[in-house]
């Protein structure tokens, strides 16, 4: 079980672990950039975004396109790789926790 805060209400919402691994899929963004041994800093750089929107990015939140470009060529992926490192739904059922395509190997 999970309690969280959203960020602009001041109530408390508790979630539970079913719930949290049905509605939230985690990109691969931080896994990706510890792999490349960059900083938070250094991919916020490169990528020409604030770093405040890094750390957003790898905690779940959702950015607009523009923003998982910029992120994707400053790991020095493609933008076609977009699926792999932003799974959506669809992305998720069709390959599972393991796509068949990695980009990284």
């Amino acid at each position: 079980m999970e309690v969280c805060q959203r960020r602009f209400q001041r109530r408390w919402i508790v979630k539970d672990d079913a719930e949290m691994d049905h509605n939230f899929l985690r990109n691969r963004v931080r896994e990706i950039r510890e792999n490349r041994l960059m900083t938070q800093a250094q991919l916020a750089r490169k990528a020409k975004v604030a770093l405040r929107t890094i750390h957003s990015v790898e905690k779940g939140m959702n950015c607009r396109m523009d923003t998982k470009r910029k992120i994707l060529l400053a790991l020095g992926l493609r933008f076609e790789d977009k699926e792999y490192v932003f799974p959506s739904v669809g992305a998720v059922s069709e390959f599972g926790n393991n796509p068949t395509h990695n980009p990284l190997s």
